[in-house]
């Protein structure tokens, strides 16, 4: 058997597949999909040759499916059996993977605020740097934490255009020459997973005709992805500190990312960090 962490075999994820569609399968009735009772059944929900005609596949092939067998499955099949048994999007991508395939990207939501809850989770952060960022990499949520140490203000409403324009930060910043292009490059890579969307190309278009540096690194057509990288700055009032900093989708927000730094052990910046929010009169919590 399979561990939570291991994926599943060929014959599990069969087994699973099978068992999955017939516990969906079983949960709609025919009311639910506008058709007629038709009397006493047998078991609860649908039958399979309901699902079928609903979902203009043969019956046949429909049992095939559910009976965990090697057939071909097309992504416009399994959207149109997710619609006819009512899976919601979670249980979508779950019938995509058992089927062998990757689901579909979630679309990306647009600019939305931070939800209360990850406005708290972002304060809990401090004294550590945390902030949020939409799709576009527009800033939707800063902590003090992040203003302090990273040299944010109030006008920053872009994380790509205040690495390229903001002085105080790329001052701040230790490897600011060395992880530009590895941040251009990430911006790149953002845009492509949203071929039809013009705002990506106006942000770029607009710093590369004020950061001669972004513009040169744009030509480039580099592309490069992270989830994690690791942050030098030295502060004029701290001295160096270093930082994990951990890239976290908001899944309830496609294309919106949490971003969480974390003081690198045997660095002293912990101790560096407190000091540094005490003298900015911001709360420090203390452990216990």
């Amino acid at each position: 058997m399979a561990s939570a962490h291991s994926p599943l075999s060929r014959d599990d994820r069969r087994t699973e597949l099978r068992e999955f569609l017939r516990s969906r399968r079983a949960r709609v009735s025919p009311a639910d999909v506008g058709m007629p009772d038709g009397g006493r059944r047998r078991t609860p929900g649908l039958r399979r040759e309901e699902v079928a005609v609903l979902a203009g596949v043969g019956v046949s092939w429909y049992t095939w499916l559910e009976q965990g067998r090697d057939i071909k499955v097309s992504e416009q099949v399994l959207d149109a059996i997710a619609r006819v048994l009512l899976l919601d999007s979670a249980e979508r991508a779950h019938l995509y993977r058992l089927a062998g395939l990757n689901p579909p990207q979630a679309p990306s939501a647009p600019s939305v605020a931070a939800s209360p809850e990850v406005r708290r989770l972002l304060d809990a952060w401090s004294p550590r740097p945390g902030y949020i960022r939409d799709r576009h990499w527009n800033f939707t949520a800063v902590n003090d934490a992040a203003r302090v140490v990273f040299g944010y203000r109030e006008s920053d409403h872009n994380c790509l255009v205040a690495f390229f324009t903001n002085v105080r930060y790329r001052v701040l910043h230790r490897h600011w020459a060395e992880t530009a292009p590895d941040v251009a490059a990430a911006f790149r890579a953002d845009a492509a997973r949203y071929p039809d969307d013009p705002e990506f190309g106006r942000i770029a278009s607009d710093l590369a005709a004020v950061s001669p540096e972004f513009a040169e690194l744009w030509v480039l057509h580099d592309v490069a992805e992270h989830t994690s990288a690791v942050k030098a700055v030295d502060h004029p009032e701290a001295g160096m500190m270093i930082f994990d900093a951990t890239l976290l989708p908001l899944p309830e927000h496609p294309g919106h990312h949490l971003i969480l730094h974390n003081p690198r052990p045997g660095t002293e910046t912990q101790q560096r960090l407190e000091t540094l929010m005490r003298q900015h009169s911001l709360v420090v919590p203390h452990p216990g």
